[in-house]
C-alpha cells in the first residue's frame, strides 16, 4: 500500500497519538518554552548536524547569555563559541549568529521576519531553517524538509523526491494545509526513534499498512 491524500489522515492521526509519549524535538521544546522566534531561529542554527541532547542544552547556555539580538550582538565569536560548544561546526555558527543578530538589527528593528523569502537572507539559514521558524516561532504554515521528513516521506510513497528541495516542492503541492506545521516534528520522532534509516523497525511501526518501505531492503 502507498500513502495517498486519502489516508494521510489516518496517518498523521495515528503517528499524533503514538508520539505523545515521546520527547519534542529541540527546536520544537524551544519553541513551546520560549514562544520566541528569535530564540528559535537561533536553536535552529545551532541544531544543523546537531543531534537533539547536545542542541537544547547548547541553547539554554546561550540563552542564558543573551536572548535577544541586541544583547546577543553585544557578545563576542569567543564567548559564543565556548556556549554553544560541541554544537557541530561551532565556530562557523557562532560567527552565523552575530551576523544574523546585526542584520535584524539593522535592516528589521531588531524582530525576525514571519516571511519565508526574507528568512532566507539571513547568512545561515537555508529553507529548512526559514520553515522551521515559521511553523515553531509564529505558527505559520511552512514545509520544514530535513532528512527525517525526506527519507520517510519517499519510503511511504508519498512522494518521489530526489533532493530535500524536491520534497518540500512536492509535500507543497500535496499535503492538505492543516497538517503543515506539525508533519516535521511528526516525523522526525518518528524517524529517530521507529523509522530510521537502516533497518527500520517496521514490525512494530504503528502505519506500517499504509507504507509502501520504498528502498527498505532490511527492516526489523
Amino acid at each position: 500500500m502507498t500513502v495517498s491524500n486519502k489516508n494521510i489522515a489516518d496517518v498523521i492521526r495515528i503517528l499524533r497519538k503514538k508520539v505523545k509519549s515521546l520527547p519534542d524535538p529541540s527546536v520544537t521544546l524551544v519553541g513551546k518554552r520560549w514562544r520566541d522566534p528569535f530564540l528559535v531561529l537561533i536553536s535552529c542554527i545551532l541544531s544543523l548536524r546537531t543531534k537533539d541532547q547536545t542542541t537544547l542544552p547548547a541553547s539554554e547556555r546561550l540563552f542564558r547569555l543573551a536572548d535577544n539580538p541586541t544583547d546577543m550582538s553585544t557578545l563576542n565569536v569567543k564567548e559564543i563559541e565556548k556556549a554553544i560548544y560541541p554544537v557541530g561546526f561551532y565556530r562557523t555558527k557562532s560567527k552565523n549568529i552575530l551576523g544574523i543578530c546585526q542584520d535584524l538589527l539593522n535592516k528589521f528593528q531588531g524582530k525576525v521576519p514571519d516571511d519565508l523569502d526574507i528568512l532566507l537572507t539571513l547568512k545561515g539559514v537555508g529553507r529548512k531553517t526559514a520553515n522551521l521558524v515559521l511553523t515553531e516561532g509564529f505558527g505559520k504554515p511552512g514545509i520544514c524538509v530535513d532528512t527525517h521528513v525526506h527519507r520517510i516521506s519517499n519510503r511511504l510513497g508519498y512522494v518521489k523526491t530526489k533532493t530535500p528541495y524536491e520534497t518540500e516542492m512536492a509535500l507543497r503541492a500535496k499535503l492538505p494545509l492543516p497538517y503543515w506545521i506539525s508533519y516535521n516534528s511528526l516525523l522526525v520522532l518518528w524517524g529517530q526513534n521507529v523509522c530510521r534509516p537502516l533497518s527500520p523497525l517496521c514490525s512494530s511501526c504503528a502505519i506500517q499498512n499504509f507504507c509502501a518501505k520504498k528502498e527498505v531492503k532490511k527492516s526489523r
